[in-house]
């Protein structure tokens, strides 16, 4: 017969087990609370703190894309390389801001087919959204492919029109491409440029005997020991021929170039040199210092903001060599830009000029004073940080 005694206690000790498990239970109430209301999610490759009452809920963002950017973990653990035991994907913050766009691109059956969205891809990368999210699906392209021609053919032979996808642009083949200059009104990126034979055909080639804003390539690579300009870039290279005249000389440029309705990317790769998908606002992907030239014709030029020209200017200058040259290539201003801004500019970056060459751009009248600048600039062999 249990006593008094052993009855109170009994009755002591599960009051002390209520006592406990229900502080226990408040506890986690409150912290689950707390961490609900400020919460943290993955958005882009960046883990940010959202507030259920003014953020976008997750579900805004398609899982694809949730799913390539959320931390992984490694397999093995920590890494000093990464100094981190997670794999961060990269994708540009700015796929944040188009949720709509992103949702739409994100869209698509795994180890399907792709979208038909070119247009969109590429609306995104020139809004910031660079670089785009990987996708897990097979692009599209033509039914029946035609192979390029084989070298040297490809430099100066137009590709089979089966060679692009052209949904995305105004032209459906080459040939349309080839005659807009002539048939078509309104502007289009390098309108011209798609004919080989005709003004592409004289590009860089004729000599600068008389000053003018015209370089050629033998009287820039001049400037150097035979055999030192082996590799380099060129910004914005319409269908690559500066690429091409280069290769004729045992030269490698990559040219970066955007499919403003033109197939220009398609186009290069069919030249048989290296196009590069890439807008000018994204850094570019070279190391410090290892570049032995850079050209960039038209592309760079008083449409671009002058703080992000600035940033772009020393991009060049890190990615050269000491030593390499910068072939800025008819830069378009008005006269007073010229001397007011851009001289200047260009000057606090700290090339060397070897020559620079500014004249009047006349079709469409002397009275609205636009300019060309022709500039060959070299970064300092010594002392170039």
């Amino acid at each position: 017969m249990d006593s008094p005694h052993s009855t109170r206690s009994l009755s002591v000790t599960l009051f002390y087990l209520f006592i406990l498990l229900s502080s226990n239970l408040l506890t986690l109430f409150i912290s689950t609370s707390l961490y609900t209301s400020c919460s943290l999610k993955p958005t882009g490759n960046l883990l940010v703190t959202t507030d259920n009452n003014t953020s976008q809920p997750p579900s805004d963002l398609p899982p694809e894309f949730i799913a390539f950017t959320s931390p992984k973990d490694l397999p093995f653990g920590m890494n000093s390389n990464f100094d981190s035991d997670k794999l961060y994907s990269p994708v540009g913050s700015l796929c944040n801001l188009f949720r709509d766009e992103i949702q739409q691109y994100m869209s698509y059956k795994v180890n399907g087919s792709c979208p038909d969205d070119e247009l969109l891809a590429q609306k995104l990368l020139l809004k910031g959204c660079e670089p785009l999210p990987r996708r897990r699906c097979r692009p599209a392209a033509q039914v029946q492919y035609v192979e390029p021609y084989p070298t040297p053919e490809c430099f100066w032979s137009t590709p089979s029109d089966s060679s692009v996808v052209w949904t995305a642009y105004t032209c459906k083949n080459y040939s349309c491409l080839i005659n807009r200059k002539r048939n078509q009104k309104g502007f289009d990126d390098c309108k011209d440029c798609f004919d080989l034979g005709g003004r592409e055909k004289t590009r860089w080639v004729e000599s600068n005997n008389r000053g003018g804003i015209d370089f050629a390539i033998d009287d820039v690579l001049a400037v150097k020991k035979p055999g030192t300009i082996r590799i380099g870039l060129d910004i914005g290279g319409g269908v690559a021929t500066f690429a091409v005249r280069m290769r004729e000389r045992n030269i490698t440029i990559i040219t970066t170039s955007m499919n403003l309705n033109g197939p220009f990317n398609s186009f290069i790769a069919s030249r048989g040199v290296v196009p590069m998908y890439i807008s000018i606002s994204q850094r570019l992907p070279f190391f410090d210092n290892t570049l032995d030239i850079v050209h960039s014709m038209h592309v760079l030029s008083n449409w671009i903001p002058t703080t992000l020209l600035h940033f772009l200017l020393y991009d060049v200058y890190r990615v050269l060599r000491p030593g390499g040259l910068f072939w800025l290539d008819h830069f378009f201003c008005v006269e007073d830009q010229l001397e007011d801004v851009y001289t200047p500019l260009i000057e606090s970056i700290g090339f060397s000029k070897l020559m620079w060459v500014a004249g009047r751009k006349l079709d469409r009248g002397a009275e609205l004073r636009e300019m060309y600048l022709s500039a060959l600039l070299e970064k300092p062999l010594n002392n170039s940080w």
